[in-house]
């Protein structure tokens, strides 16, 4: 039997059984001691904008209002609508760890529903990019998601949010695959050997946040969907990285706003 003086550190001392000693609840508190703010509940639907053209271009058509209430020590929070529907929205919220800390947040300051669009490179050729990926399952290559749950290959989206978004995005005009991703700490070490490995396992892209997020939703039994938008070929192109009309952020919010139509009864 291994001991845990043998595994390496992100597996070792894990009690999943056991509550957490630092919580979102009590940094938030202290946070709104410090800032003298009142207690103001984030929308119930908040989207989380890794790359940030969805904030800028709200900001730039003053269509975003900041949240007053939202604390965090390391975000702005800003409220728009979309097509009649109310969301928050976080912008540069990059990497799995970073990722999961706003999620947590967010669900306990009166976020029920958290939807992430990311963009991403491609790995299996299906088509050209840009088009989007709902991610089912993503590859733990990053260490957020062992702290929530034991180990294992995959994180799995919430099935039950799978099963209501079947058929959603037919009528949107652009491609929306569902299919598997790799979710890695570490862009820039991803060799060829690796992107190869993760092309025989069938994965269809390469992001950064979906594994750990999919995990904290299994763990904490909150509602969760992570979109890949498949932007580029990681650079070994020459003009890649081109995103669409408005850097992509037409497309990015027709696609929240029919996810969030889908969801909105279930």
């Amino acid at each position: 039997m291994t001991t845990d003086d043998e595994l390496p550190p992100i597996l070792a001392g894990k009690r999943y059984d056991l509550p957490s000693a630092f919580t979102p609840e009590s940094l938030l508190r202290e946070a709104r001691r410090q800032k003298a703010a009142a207690i103001e509940p984030v929308p119930d639907i908040c989207l989380l904008d890794p790359d940030g053209d969805i904030v800028r271009r709200l900001k730039a058509e003053g269509r975003a209002r900041r949240h007053e209430g939202w604390v965090c020590y390391h975000t702005d929070l800003y409220v728009f609508k979309e097509a009649g529907v109310t969301l928050g929205i976080v912008g540069c919220v990059v990497g799995s760890s970073f990722a999961v800390l706003v999620a947590e947040e967010l669900f306990v300051s009166g976020c029920t529903l958290l939807i992430s669009v990311t963009s991403s490179g491609q790995i299996a050729p299906v088509r050209t990019p840009p088009y989007f990926v709902l991610i089912d399952r993503a590859l733990r290559d990053e260490g957020t998601s062992y702290h929530y749950l034991p180990p294992a290959t995959y994180s799995e989206a919430p099935e039950a949010v799978l099963n209501v978004l079947e058929g959603a995005f037919d009528d949107l005009g652009f491609a929306v695959l569902r299919g598997p991703t790799w979710t890695t700490d570490a862009p820039f070490r991803e060799t060829e050997a690796a992107i190869e490995d993760m092309r025989l396992r069938g994965l269809l892209a390469v992001e950064m946040e979906a594994a750990a997020l999919y995990a904290f939703a299994r763990a904490r039994g909150k509602r969760v969907i992570c979109f890949a938008h498949v932007t580029n070929q990681m650079g070994q192109i020459e003009g890649d990285f081109e995103k669409g009309d408005a850097d992509g952020t037409t497309d990015a919010l027709r696609l929240v706003v029919a996810t969030v139509r889908r969801l909105a009864g279930a």
